[in-house]
């Protein structure tokens, strides 16, 4: 049987030490295909990329078996690309983060780490984003992965509504 793919995207940039983590649990799972931007793009919002060239480059030497690509977009720009571009069927689902710090209340409007969960939302994938209600730059990333790990098995098996995003926000240790 062939494993679920998944897509892992955030805002922190594709070197971020939160999408490391997810990366590194979403591997358990299935088939990883990663594209996030290539710097830091919080505050974006569900922002997409309409006066410039987006530029997107194929990374030769990540750890792991995932695939990835780091992009000049915004997060949906790369969810949008992954989708429409780079993968050959639509994924099993989207996930986003691990986010620096809270992404609720009125910060959920402002999150790229959500709005590119939410892309996935509108594109029938089941997507969830995942934050760490920590902002600190030495922020343990490894605190999340068991309620991860169990939400995402959650999903994989049983499924969320058409449409429906997911927004996790795990408080920090």
């Amino acid at each position: 049987m062939n494993r679920p793919l998944i897509l892992v995207t955030n805002d922190d940039g594709i070197s971020a030490p939160g999408i490391r983590s997810l990366i590194e649990i979403m591997n358990d799972f299935g088939d990883v295909f990663v594209v996030a931007p290539d710097s830091p793009q919080s505050g974006m919002g569900h922002a997409i990329t309409i006066e410039d060239v987006i530029r997107c480059e194929k990374i030769t030497d990540c750890k792991g078996p995932q695939v990835e690509y780091s992009c000049s977009g915004t997060p949906v720009d790369c969810v949008k690309l992954a989708i429409n571009q780079l993968l050959s069927r639509k994924p099993d689902l989207c996930v986003s983060g691990i986010n620096h710090g809270s992404n609720s209340s009125i910060n959920v409007i402002y999150s790229g780490t959500m709005s590119a969960a939410v892309e996935g939302a509108l594109e029938g994938i089941p997507s969830i984003g995942f934050s760490l209600i920590d902002s600190s730059y030495s922020a343990d990333f490894n605190y999340a992965e068991e309620y991860i790990r169990r939400i995402t098995k959650s999903v994989l098996q049983e499924g969320i509504e058409p449409g429906i995003c997911l927004n996790v926000n795990i408080p920090k240790a």
